[in-house]
């Protein structure tokens, strides 16, 4: 990871001096990694990590990098793993722009890879990421998104770049189809478990160690699983409050949301469905010799679960 670090630092360089700084704003941010992590841990179980590998992990943590850029301009957000966010500090156009530089410098990185699958993997991913953006965009303040259609939302959003590191290192590392297609469902399943916690973390968090305000999601309309949840399990009353408190996007009502949250267990299923898909990506690499990059990703998944932050 140090080594990735290292190429994400020396591809980040621009002669534009505020595309240095907001990279290194970002970059420097505090997050996990995860996904460059995982183009690693899945090269790893095939064949000794080089330099084609750093260069991809890197590329992957540049794509996550823009969208995130993004996503704080669309979501309005001013705090980030406990950070003010480059569109707080720099504005909501210098934050675009510079997603874009990160977009298109992760599309140069890939030329040199002369790999073509590797190409039409992260085209796609980035396709799907977009729409899945756009899909999240028309189900703010909308209290009737049902179960299925939320996890369509989290599934191109979130676990789709999760999906491409592991089918990416298979690919770097030459692996079998089968083999690709096996790592891509844990990437999948590991994906939809973290953003079903982060949900959960959303509503029962401590601000201190997860980087952002209780209820930060609720405050953006965003019908997270365990407020639809306890929607579907509260009293008439108690379900129109709820749908009040995602349709007019405000914390008035914090108390009383976390309240019916509580009450209905909500968490605790949102985290019952977290955990069953964590099992089943350990079930999806069980084929695989055992290795430290198979026991990595078996504690990242239990770690995906577990997590307060």
């Amino acid at each position: 990871m140090q080594a990735v670090d290292t190429v994400i630092r020396s591809s980040l360089y621009s002669e534009v001096s505020l595309i240095n700084t907001i990279g290194e704003h970002i970059i420097n941010g505090g997050g996990k990694r995860l996904r460059p992590a995982l183009v690693l841990l899945s090269s790893g179980l095939f064949s000794p990590i080089q330099s084609p590998h750093h260069q991809l992990a890197a590329i992957v943590e540049f794509i996550h990098t823009a969208t995130l850029l993004h996503d704080d301009v669309v979501d309005e957000s001013a705090m980030r793993r406990g950070k003010s966010t480059a569109n707080h500090l720099f504005g909501n156009a210098a934050s675009v722009l510079v997603g874009d530089f990160l977009y298109s410098r992760a599309f140069q990185m890939m030329v040199q890879l002369k790999n073509m699958r590797v190409m039409e993997i992260l085209s796609e991913a980035t396709n799907v990421i977009a729409e899945g953006e756009v899909l999240q965009l028309l189900n703010i303040h909308n209290a009737d998104v049902t179960e299925q259609q939320y996890l369509k939302v989290i599934h191109y959003k979130t676990a789709k770049l999760f999906e491409a590191a592991m089918r990416l290192g298979a690919v770097i590392s030459n692996a079998s189809r089968q083999d690709e297609d096996a790592l891509a469902l844990y990437g999948m399943k590991l994906g939809t478990a973290f953003q079903l916690v982060d949900d959960v973390l959303d509503l029962s968090g401590d601000p201190t160690k997860i980087g952002k305000n209780l209820g930060d999601d609720l405050s953006e309309g965003k019908p997270t699983l365990p407020l639809l949840y306890a929607i579907s399990h509260s009293s008439p009353a108690e379900a129109e409050k709820l749908r009040n408190a995602i349709k007019m996007g405000g914390l008035e009502d914090l108390d009383c949301v976390l309240a019916s949250v509580k009450a209905t267990h909500a968490n605790e299923y949102v985290l019952s469905l977290a955990k069953q898909e964590t099992l089943e990506a350990c079930a999806a690499i069980a084929q695989f010799p055992d290795s430290i990059y198979k026991q990595s990703l078996i504690d990242l998944a239990d770690f995906a679960v577990t997590r307060s932050y």
